[in-house]
C-alpha cells in the first residue's frame, strides 16, 4: 500500500510556483496581495462618509461616532504586531485567506448590524483583518523583488491600492444617499472574494524567505496586551484631554507610558532568554530604520486625521452631501495613484529621503492651504488643495518603507514591516481621536457646536486649526526625514 504521507499532492510552494508562472510570477504574486490590502483600506476609510449619517441613525455625539474609525484603527494596529508570527506558523496562503474571511465576515455583519454596539465589533474584527495582512506586501517587495525594481514595485502597488480608496468614496457617497450608511460596509466583500480566489492561485503555502511555515515559538501573548493596553491607554486619554475629566487623562496616559516601558523591557527579556520577541527592538539599532519610524508615526496621524477630519469639514461646515464628497476626493485620488507610479520609478534611482521630503512638504502645504477657504469658496480651490496633498502622499507612499528597511538584514524584514506599520497606525489611531479632539476644544472655544443646523465663522475657524495643527505635524516630520540619507564615506 501506499505511504501514508503521499495520498495527494501538496499545495504549491514558492519554488514551484515560480517555476510554473516564470519570471511574471512576482507581479501575479504582488496583485494577488494587492487586491486583498485594497479591501483592507479601502474598509478603514470608506466609512468616515457615512459618520453623519451614522451619528443620526444611532443618535450618536461626535465622540462615540469618532469610534467607528478609531475602534478599527485600534484594532488594525495592534494586529499588524502579529504578522510577522502569523506568516512563520502558518505561511503565506493561510494567513492571508484568513485575513480576507474575516474582513468579509466584518463587512457582512456591520451593513446588517441592527445598534451601534454591533457595528463596533464588526469594525473591530476588520480592523483585525486588515492589520495582519497589511505588512505582507512591503515583505514581498523587498524578498520577491530585485533591488534596482522595488521601487517601481512599489509604485506599481502603490497605485493600485489607492484606486480603490480614491473611487470608494464617490460610490460610497452615492451608495450613502441613495441607500443609507449600511451599504458602504458591503463594499468590501467583492475586493474580498476576488483576493480569495487569487490566494489560492499565486500565493504559496511558505513562510517568508521560501521556508516550510512551521508550528515553532509561541506567540508572545504578554507583548501584546502590553501593546493592547497601551494603545487602548493613549487612545482614551487622548479622549478624555477634552476637559471633562483631566484626572483621568492623566492617568490614561501615564498608564500608556507605563505599558510602553513595560513593552520594551519585556521584549528585551525574550531576546536575552533566546525566544521570539513580537517586536525586535534590534531594529531601531539602524538609524535610517529609527528615523522612518519617526516620520511613519507623524505621517500616519496626519494621514489618518485628515481622512476623519476632511469628510467632516466637508459635510457639516460646507454643508455638501456625501455623494458631493467622494466627488470632490476623486480626482485627487486618480492624481495620487499617478504620481505613485512615476515616483515608484524614481525611488530606484533618487535618494528615498528626498522624496519623502518633498511629499511632506506637499501634504504640510494642502493643510495650510485649507485656511485660507471661506464659506463662499469656489469648490474648485477645495479640489485644488486636496490634489496637492494627493500630490504629497504619492511622494511618500512608495518611498518611505523602501528608504527605512532597505538597510535591515534580510532576517528582520519581517519584523521590520511589521514595526513601521504598527508605528504609522498608532500614529494614524492617535491622529483620528487627535483631530476629533482639537475640533471639539476649538469649537468650544469658538462657542459652536457640530449640532448647530447652520455654519458660522467661528466654525469655520475652528476647523483652520484643526487643519493648521497637520500642517505643523508635517512640517516637523520633514526634520527625521532628512535622517533618512545614507551615510557616504568620507
Amino acid at each position: 500500500m501506499p505511504p501514508a504521507s503521499t495520498p495527494s499532492p501538496a499545495p504549491p510552494a514558492l519554488s514551484a510556483l515560480r517555476e510554473r508562472y516564470g519570471a511574471k510570477y512576482r507581479w501575479y504574486l504582488l496583485l494577488s496581495v494587492m487586491v486583498g490590502v485594497m479591501a483592507s483600506i479601502m474598509s478603514s476609510t470608506i466609512v468616515n462618509v457615512a459618520i453623519p449619517d451614522m451619528s443620526h441613525h444611532f443618535a450618536l455625539g461626535q465622540e462615540r461616532a469618532q469610534w467607528v474609525s478609531s475602534g478599527f484603527m485600534v484594532a488594525m494596529t495592534v494586529s499588524m504586531l502579529t504578522t510577522p508570527w502569523l506568516l512563520s506558523r502558518y505561511g503565506y496562503r493561510r494567513t492571508y485567506v484568513g485575513t480576507m474571511v474575516l474582513l468579509l465576515a466584518g463587512g457582512v455583519a456591520g451593513g446588517l448590524a441592527n445598534n451601534f454596539s454591533l457595528v463596533l465589533v464588526a469594525r473591530v474584527v476588520e480592523g483585525l483583518a486588515a492589520g495582519v495582512v497589511q505588512p505582507i506586501p512591503a515583505i514581498i517587495i523587498l524578498r520577491a523583488f530585485e533591488p534596482h525594481e522595488q521601487g517601481r514595485a512599489s509604485g506599481v502597488f502603490g497605485m493600485g491600492v489607492v484606486l480603490a480608496p480614491a473611487i470608494g468614496p464617490s460610490i460610497g457617497g452615492i451608495l450613502v444617499d441613495l441607500f443609507g450608511w449600511r451599504s458602504i460596509f458591503f463594499m468590501v466583500v467583492p475586493f474580498c472574494l476576488a483576493s480569495i480566489w487569487l490566494a489560492w492561485k499565486f500565493v504559496p503555502t511558505t513562510a517568508p524567505g521560501g521556508a516550510v511555515a512551521a508550528r515553532g515559538n509561541s506567540l508572545d501573548w504578554r507583548g501584546l496586551a502590553l501593546g493592547t493596553i497601551g494603545t487602548l491607554c493613549l487612545l482614551n486619554g487622548l479622549v478624555e484631554l477634552r476637559g471633562d475629566a483631566p484626572l483621568q487623562a492623566v492617568l490614561l496616559l501615564a498608564g500608556a507610558l507605563a505599558s510602553v516601558v513595560a513593552f520594551i523591557g519585556w521584549q528585551k527579556r525574550m531576546v536575552a532568554n533566546g525566544k521570539e520577541p513580537l517586536m525586535n527592538l534590534a531594529l531601531f539599532g539602524y538609524r535610517q530604520f529609527a528615523m522612518g519610524s519617526v516620520v511613519a508615526f507623524i505621517y500616519g496621524t496626519a494621514l489618518f486625521g485628515s481622512t476623519y477630519l476632511l469628510p467632516v469639514y466637508m459635510q457639516l461646515a460646507l454643508h455638501l452631501s456625501a455623494s458631493h464628497v467622494g466627488t470632490i476626493m476623486l480626482p485627487a485620488g486618480i492624481v495620487l495613484a499617478i504620481t505613485i507610479a512615476l515616483v515608484g520609478r524614481a525611488a530606484d534611482r533618487s535618494p528615498t529621503w528626498l522624496l519623502v521630503s518633498i511629499g511632506l512638504g506637499l501634504l504640510a502645504l494642502s493643510f495650510a492651504l485649507m485656511m485660507v477657504l471661506k464659506l463662499d469658496s469656489g469648490i474648485w480651490l477645495l479640489v485644488l488643495f486636496a490634489i496637492i496633498g494627493r500630490i504629497g502622499l504619492g511622494f511618500i507612499l512608495p518611498s518611505l518603507n523602501l528608504g527605512s528597511m532597505r538597510p535591515l538584514a534580510r532576517p528582520l524584514i519581517p519584523q521590520g514591516a511589521s514595526a513601521i506599520s504598527f508605528i504609522r497606525m498608532l500614529g494614524g489611531a492617535a491622529g483620528v481621536s487627535l483631530c476629533a479632539i482639537v475640533l471639539e476644544w476649538r469649537l468650544a472655544a469658538h462657542g459652536d457646536s457640530l449640532a448647530n443646523p447652520t455654519t458660522s465663522l467661528a466654525r469655520m475657524a475652528a476647523f483652520d486649526e484643526a487643519f493648521a495643527m497637520l500642517a505643523g505635524l508635517c512640517a516637523l516630520a520633514i526634520c527625521a526625514a532628512w535622517q533618512l540619507r545614507e551615510k557616504t564615506a568620507a
